[in-house]
């Protein structure tokens, strides 16, 4: 099991900067890849950001340039460093882990954190 604990969101102007954190702990050795999603209201949970243990990333289109993801395995501490905030990037924002082990691979979730960008 993984346990995810986001933190870091809030209210912020247009224009702003954010950093989420989301803690992982339980059996974070097994984990292959993290990520970061977004839901705003009315909408489906999408994708924002991931990183695998590689060290790659990828990013939603709406967000590159604006936003880095990054991992401290020492902490167990997944970072997303939101720049240049407007409106529309106003949702839930979700940590993920996905867990490979001998009997397949588990995703787990965060409870979320909210961020609200004003105009």
């Amino acid at each position: 099991q993984v346990q995810l604990v986001e933190s870091g969101g809030g209210l912020v102007q247009a224009g702003g900067s954010l950093r989420l954190s989301c803690e992982a702990s339980g059996s974070t050795t097994s984990i292959v890849v993290m990520a970061w999603y977004r839901q705003a209201p009315g909408k489906q949970r999408e994708l924002v950001a991931a990183i695998r243990n590689g060290g790659s990333t990828n990013y939603a289109d709406s967000v590159k340039g604006r936003c880095l993801i990054s991992r401290d395995n020492a902490k167990n501490t997944l970072y997303l460093q939101m720049g240049s905030l407007k409106p529309e990037d106003t949702a839930v924002y979700y940590c993920n882990a996905e867990r490979l082990t001998t009997w397949g691979q588990y995703a787990y979730w965060g409870q979320g954190t909210q961020v609200t960008v004003s105009s």
